[in-house]
């Protein structure tokens, strides 16, 4: 692939393989090398910001380790597509595993990629419909690699557009229509969670199970075969015995078969017992 003479950079394919190794050393994630028009796309954005006149200069910023940089490098490269009640039929199975284990207490689920938030609220307005109350015995972790998206979580104010396709009984039961025609999440959900930032590929996570649940939806396609492994082998002894992983519509866990097995769609068990560990 060359170089359009139209662009504003000139981004060489040795500058393509250079933001490949990049980002995968920093997060694990794989980028297609079909991606070349996204990259540039979305980095050009970072050299206009700070004035640069080729991506050699931008490499080398990112290369010298500038912390400040490298957030906005990766928030830039990382696509945060999601929206309330995505893959129904997973609310309604962590529903009845709400249902199913109410007598053991208190609930702890962990939403290990929240984008900006829809995900882990939906999780929250379920525990509420399942326990018929805004205050439930749930408490969700929240993260996400992305600083900008756990801001918008944080706030949970959502536009018009995205809050109207849910059921007018839950716009009404968990959010506030603002003076300027958006909705905010009521303060009880917005209470149930707390959001992190959290790397997959980092070698301590600042978080502590056992989990009821682990929601890993659409995180896995970007990630290739042996850090999907790694991260796979770190969750399971998070989890209680008992507990659920979901993973995406289009993601399946067949090389991690001997830590976990298909519970239902895209719904997974631990395949065996394994000795609870906190953090890790």
């Amino acid at each position: 692939m060359h170089p359009s003479p139209s662009r504003e950079f000139h981004f060489t394919d040795q500058d393509f393989e250079k933001v490949r190794k990049i980002i995968y050393d920093y997060a694990g994630i794989a980028l297609s090398p079909t991606k070349h028009d996204m990259v540039y796309g979305r980095l050009a954005r970072r050299l206009r910001a700070l004035s640069l006149t080729t991506f050699q200069q931008y490499l080398q910023i990112l290369e010298r380790g500038d912390s400040k940089e490298f957030e906005l490098f990766t928030n830039s490269l990382t696509t945060n597509l999601t929206s309330f009640f995505r893959e129904a039929h997973h609310f309604d199975i962590l529903g009845q595993h709400f249902q199913t284990n109410k007598s053991q207490g208190a609930f702890s689920i962990w939403c290990s990629a929240s984008s900006t938030g829809e995900e882990p609220y939906s999780i929250a307005m379920t525990a509420c419909e399942t326990f018929d109350s805004l205050r439930p015995p749930v408490k969700i972790i929240a993260t996400d690699l992305d600083t900008n998206v756990l801001e918008v979580a944080k706030n949970g104010i959502y536009n018009g557009e995205e809050v109207q396709k849910l059921t007018p009984t839950r716009v009404q039961r968990f959010f506030n229509k603002l003076p300027d025609g958006r909705y905010q999440v009521k303060q009880e959900l917005r209470d149930m969670i707390v959001y992190r930032r959290l790397n997959l590929v980092e070698p301590n996570w600042m978080i502590r199970g056992p989990f009821d649940a682990i929601f890993c939806r659409n995180v896995m396609i970007y990630f290739d075969k042996p850090t999907q492994l790694k991260i796979l082998q770190r969750y399971a002894p998070l989890m209680k015995d008992c507990a659920l992983l979901f993973v995406g519509h289009s993601e399946n866990l067949y090389h991690a078969s001997d830590l976990f097995k298909l519970r239902g769609k895209t719904v997974y068990e631990r395949a065996h017992p394994v000795p609870s560990i906190t953090g890790r």
